[in-house]
């Protein structure tokens, strides 16, 4: 368990926190660029680490992102007109460029040299991976865009979805190191024959209580998970990258992970990507990764626990919903009754509360992999304060990795590493 001071520390991401200061070192996934399809179209509301924004793609095709207030009187710049590179606030007519540069004042005279004065917060926004980012920490210290494979891959050889998760992002991203849960939240009963992704997962429920080893490395951490299999073991080694992405094993392309964006300290959005190095993805693999997990995605305003309402895009099973649990099905299918994998870790997650109380958990060796991620998130975050700069935000190369899926005698996770450790490596 946690102490409620460090729980405080681990969770808040808003400006001037500790883990909010970390968080805006690094890139931060905030739209998909199919959320902006036209030049001068319409603004997007989003909002990052607690900071309400607009988002818009301008005349030259380069997204903006912006303040959603405008400095003048605090009008809402989601309202403005999109046109000759800026946006206008028809307040007024106060017109700002991607780079926050008031470059039209026309309620003031002629004369007037005010418009130079003034300034719109805005951040520097790229694209990668169909995925718009932005970068909200100190000028003089923007890297380079991370270089995950996802990112890196031709175009056509990726998919991406985001969607809205009713949670702190500590506890969605705790979810993916938390490998035991596969064998009894993931699990399905009488499948024969059992589709491929179900049989995997019906693999890991014939050892409920699998032994975890971590690794720290550059980009956050590495740990395996060994269960016994056909007197062998069964590897399954996620990387967790930080500050909040994963990769997550599979014995087939396309594979990738997730990234859990906080929206607010009650709030995160979940940017799940996979792709395929080596060939573009199959339209079958495209609708595959876009409905099934999770289920029935849908564009939707959505009015966070402060009155800010975002465009965002949410699932059909929701908290407010129960996720549509089946309990039927739960007796005689599969153990949760919800049929999605992903909403079934949502379902688990969301319901420990906004932000989880880990002072009153009871954390196991399972947990192995939990507790180095909470340590290591803090360590950072504390180094941060004391003038150390994260590496990781400062190479991107760091993020070259991939996950390692393997069946393997070998029962030591370094001597597993030592003879497949190149699986892990992008480049190898």
């Amino acid at each position: 368990m946690l102490t409620q001071a460090d729980n405080e520390i681990v969770t808040r991401t808003g400006p001037g926190t500790p883990m909010g200061e970390l968080f805006r070192r690094f890139w931060q996934p905030v739209l998909l660029s199919s959320d902006l399809p036209d030049n001068d179209g319409d603004p997007q509301r989003i909002k990052v680490l607690g900071e309400n924004l607009v988002a818009y793609r301008d005349t030259n095709g380069d997204v903006g992102v912006m303040n959603f207030y405008c400095p003048h009187r605090r009008a809402g710049m989601f309202f403005g007109r999109n046109e000759e590179c800026g946006l206008r606030c028809v307040y007024h007519g106060w017109k700002f460029d991607k780079d926050g540069n008031c470059t039209d004042m026309p309620s003031e005279p002629a004369e007037s040299n005010f418009k130079g004065k003034v300034k719109i917060t805005a951040y520097p926004a790229k694209e990668a991976g169909t995925v718009v980012w932005i970068y909200m920490g100190p000028k003089e210290l923007q890297p380079e865009l991370p270089q995950f494979e996802w990112c890196t891959v031709p175009e056509g050889h990726v998919v991406v979805t985001r969607w809205l998760q009713q949670s702190n992002y500590l506890q969605a991203m705790e979810g993916e190191i938390d490998t035991s849960h596969v064998s009894f939240n993931h699990r399905w009963f009488d499948l024969d024959p059992a589709p491929a992704t179900i049989a995997i997962l019906n693999r890991m429920a014939g050892d409920g209580s699998p032994r975890l080893t971590v690794r720290e490395n550059d980009s956050g951490f590495i740990y395996g998970s060994r269960r016994d299999y056909d007197n062998q073991y069964y590897w399954r080694c996620t990387q967790l990258m930080v500050p909040m992405y994963s990769l997550i094993p599979g014995n087939q392309w396309p594979r990738g992970g997730r990234g859990w964006v906080p929206v607010d300290d009650e709030t995160n959005m979940v940017f799940q990507y996979a792709s395929n190095p080596d060939r573009p993805l199959t339209e079958e693999e495209i609708h595959l990764r876009k409905t099934q997990s999770p289920q029935n995605l849908h564009k939707v305003k959505h009015t966070l626990s402060d009155g800010y309402v975002i465009d965002t895009w949410i699932p059909e099973r929701t908290p407010q919903n129960d996720y549509n649990i089946d309990r039927e099905m739960q007796r005689t299918t599969n153990y949760v009754g919800i049929p999605s994998t992903r909403e079934q870790d949502m379902a688990m997650t969301d319901s420990m509360g906004a932000i989880a109380d880990r002072t009153k958990e009871h954390l196991g060796t399972s947990d192995t992999a939990i507790i180095a991620g909470r340590q290591l998130l803090l360590k950072l975050a504390r180094d941060l304060q004391e003038g150390q700069e994260p590496y990781a935000a400062q190479h991107p190369e760091v993020f070259a990795v991939r996950a390692i899926n393997i069946v393997d005698p070998e029962p030591d996770f370094d001597n597993l590493l030592k003879k497949h450790g190149d699986m892990g490596k992008v480049n190898a």
